[in-house]
């Protein structure tokens, strides 16, 4: 019970339990609040990982869940900033680069879940690309719904640019870092 109940893995269920929170805001247009609650899940990400290794409270719990809430919020807040009538125009994403984002993780799940049925292996671990992609993608939700709040919005074609940059390049990426890591874990 006491790998269930860490502080890591209470964040990362706190991080899920915002994102209805935080859709929810989208939806009811209070941009305000839901770049709030959006802050405060993206940094609930960054404190557990480092309270997991700093006071070692890693779990086997807490490294499936903590992808998969990253994924269910970065999913959930490209799809919803990219629906007419959330945001006005000028600040809504386009679809392509929600698609970008999906179609990386769609990939990846894609991949490992067919390495896994194949071979049974399951030693899947994020690559230091994938991490870039991620904080990415945090920093541009961010940064889309700094610009609906403030009307400020002329970086937002950069920040789509690097968000589907870094979506392709660490979807392929992360087919040769499991490869690499299969190699590693045959050694053994």
């Amino acid at each position: 019970m006491s790998s269930i109940i860490t502080i890591p893995n209470l964040l990362t269920f706190l991080r899920m339990a915002l994102i209805p929170v935080f859709a929810s805001l989208l939806f009811y247009e209070y941009i305000g609040l839901a770049l709030l609650a959006f802050i405060i899940a993206g940094i609930s990400d960054g404190v557990d990982g480092f309270i997991a290794r700093r006071f070692k409270q890693e779990s086997e719990l807490g490294t499936i869940i903590d992808p998969i809430a990253d994924k269910l919020l970065m999913t959930t807040a490209f799809i919803i900033l990219t629906l007419p009538n959330i945001l006005q125009p000028q600040h809504r994403v386009p679809f392509w680069v929600t698609a970008a984002v999906i179609g990386r993780d769609v990939l990846i799940i894609a991949v490992a879940g067919a390495i896994n049925i194949m071979t049974g292996f399951h030693g899947f671990k994020p690559s230091w690309l994938g991490k870039v992609s991620t904080l990415v993608q945090v920093g541009a939700v961010v940064l889309i719904l700094f610009a609906a709040v403030t009307g400020y919005g002329f970086f937002l074609p950069v920040t789509y640019f690097f968000v589907v940059l870094l979506a392709f390049i660490s979807g392929f990426h992360y087919i040769f870092h499991v490869a690499r890591l299969m190699k590693e874990a045959e050694k053994k």
